[in-house]
């Protein structure tokens, strides 16, 4: 028998679709790999470096308040990871990275006349626009909080924090501005 009489077989389906899976299996896999960190530049770990924050001295009331918030606030809020802050433990707390911080006990805000405000499931915000950042502050509480969150951080999760802020900080009458 010559070689030209001799043919060769045509490869069978299976053989075909397992050639044909193994790049695209393996490709999967590699990215699978490098989403997970496997590859230098993969996945970013967040951060769990201490958040600076400022702990002003409180009365004894307000220091109450102020821990018993913190110490309600959850391990995640809105899909954002805690993190510790350099001061005030007691009175102030951070999520995620960039980190959103949370700090109970500050100065009460002046509202202008104009101001626009939000009310949020039962909490009246008032918001600074600045150049890197937003800053969030409540004017119906008896110990007032402020909240800053980085431009390049997603704030939506803000209402996340109405339900630890009605449960542990009294609300109090906002005078002449209404939300």
């Amino acid at each position: 028998m010559t070689t030209d009489t001799m043919t060769r077989p045509a490869p069978s389906p299976a053989r075909v679709a397992t050639l044909a899976a193994l790049p695209i299996a393996l490709v999967a896999g590699l990215l699978a790999f490098w989403g997970l960190g496997g590859f230098p530049g993969g996945a970013k770990e967040p951060s769990v470096a201490a958040v600076p924050a400022e702990a002003p001295q409180l009365a004894p009331s307000p220091a109450a308040v102020c821990r018993a918030l913190v110490a309600r606030l959850p391990e995640e809020l809105g899909g954002l990871r805690r993190r510790p802050v350099t001061a005030g433990g007691e009175q102030n707390a951070a999520y995620g990275d960039p980190a959103i911080v949370i700090s109970c006990g500050v100065p009460s805000p002046a509202v202008p006349p104009e101001a626009q405000l939000l009310g949020l499931s039962n909490v009246c915000w008032f918001l600074e626009e600045r150049s890197s950042e937003s800053v969030w502050r409540t004017i119906d509480r008896q110990v007032p909080l402020r909240v800053v969150v980085p431009k390049s951080a997603d704030g939506s999760w803000l209402v996340h924090l109405s339900a630890p802020i009605v449960a542990t900080v009294p609300a109090t009458d906002p005078g002449e501005v209404h939300c």
